[in-house]
């Protein structure tokens, strides 16, 4: 089961700051400059924190993972914004 997770980070030096969007770009969809929204099964989230582990300093930086619940549920249609409106990604599967 695909849980919905916001995953922010505040890393100090830029070299490091580009590898973590890097992977993060692998993971989830961007709605700020340095928070993510990813679904996530338990090992994809196992998965992205053993790549993000060996980038950050654990002194200097910090990646925060927030849990909303699950993928696709209610609690992301409660998301309220100030200034551009928060727009949940749509589900579903992808025709190319």
């Amino acid at each position: 089961m695909r849980r919905l997770y916001i995953v922010m980070y505040d890393i100090s030096h830029p070299k490091r700051l580009r590898k973590v969007f890097k992977i993060m770009r692998g993971f989830g969809d961007r709605i700020q400059l340095s928070v993510f929204r990813a679904e996530l099964t338990p090992k994809e989230r196992i998965q992205m924190m053993m790549k993000i582990n060996p980038v950050i300093h654990h002194n200097e930086d910090q990646v925060l993972m927030i849990p909303i619940g699950p993928a696709g549920g209610e609690i992301e249609k409660e998301i309220e914004a100030l200034g551009r409106p928060y727009e949940p990604c749509p589900h579903g599967a992808v025709v190319v």
